[in-house]
C-alpha cells in the first residue's frame, strides 16, 4: 500500500467507528497515526524534561558561579591588602601593649595613691581621706575603686580634677560630689570616686 492509498484510507478513517478494546484489529492507517502520536508526545515529554533538567542545571551552575566569583573577589582583595593587614595588625598590637603598660599592677597601687595625694596638695587641697575599695573584675581587666575626700575652693578642686588627667596611668574620675564645708562657702569638700585598672592576667589570678 502506497502512502498516497494510506492518506485516502486515513481521510475515510471514522473515529466511531474504532474499537479501543480491540485495537488490533484497525486499519494500518489508524496504527500508524496513534504510533506517531505516541512517539511524538514520548519525544516532546522528553524534550522538555530535558530541558527543564539543563535549565536547572544552568541557574545551579550560575548561582555557583557567582558565588565563586565573590569569594574569588574578596580574597584576591584581602591578599592585595595582606600586608597592609599585617603593618595594621603590628600597630593595633603596639597600641594595645601601650595601653597595658599604662594600668598598674598591684605593686604599683601605693605609688599611685601617693601620686594622688601630692597633685591634691599641689593645688591647695586638704585630703581628708583615700581609701581603696573592693576591686571589679571584668572581662579583660580589673577596676580598683579610690574612693577620695578632699576639701578646699571650687578652683582648686577643679585644679585637682584637671591635674589627673596628666597622671603617668590611666584613671578615671567617677559619682563625684561637692558640698559646702562648713559656713565657709569658699571652702568645699568633694567626695569623688577615681578608677584606675589593670591588666587581668588570668594565669596569675589561678
Amino acid at each position: 500500500m502506497s502512502w498516497l492509498d494510506g492518506l485516502k484510507e486515513l481521510s475515510d478513517l471514522d473515529l466511531a467507528d474504532l474499537d479501543f478494546d480491540n485495537v488490533g484489529s484497525w486499519p494500518m492507517a489508524a496504527k500508524a497515526m496513534v504510533i506517531v502520536t505516541l512517539f511524538v508526545a514520548l519525544l516532546a515529554g522528553g524534550y522538555y524534561y530535558h530541558l527543564s533538567a539543563l535549565s536547572d542545571r544552568l541557574q545551579a551552575a550560575e548561582s555557583r558561579e557567582l558565588d565563586l566569583r565573590r569569594q574569588f573577589e574578596r580574597k584576591s582583595f584581602e591578599a592585595e591588602n595582606l600586608e597592609a593587614y599585617k603593618a595594621q595588625l603590628e600597630e593595633m598590637r603596639e597600641s594595645f601593649g601601650a595601653l597595658v603598660s599604662q594600668l598598674p599592677s598591684d605593686t604599683e597601687v601605693p605609688g599611685l595613691l601617693e601620686d594622688i595625694s601630692s597633685k591634691g596638695e599641689l593645688n591647695g587641697l586638704s585630703i581628708e581621706a583615700i581609701d581603696l575599695l573592693d576591686e571589679v573584675l571584668e572581662e579583660f581587666y580589673v577596676e580598683l575603686p579610690i574612693a577620695i575626700a578632699a576639701n578646699g575652693s571650687y578652683h582648686d578642686l577643679g585644679a585637682f580634677v584637671s591635674g589627673m588627667a596628666g597622671l603617668p596611668r590611666i584613671v578615671t574620675l567617677h559619682d563625684f560630689e561637692i558640698v559646702m564645708s562648713g559656713d565657709d562657702s569658699t571652702n568645699l569638700r568633694m567626695d569623688i570616686t577615681a578608677k584606675t585598672y589593670r591588666y587581668r592576667d588570668e594565669s596569675n589570678e589561678e
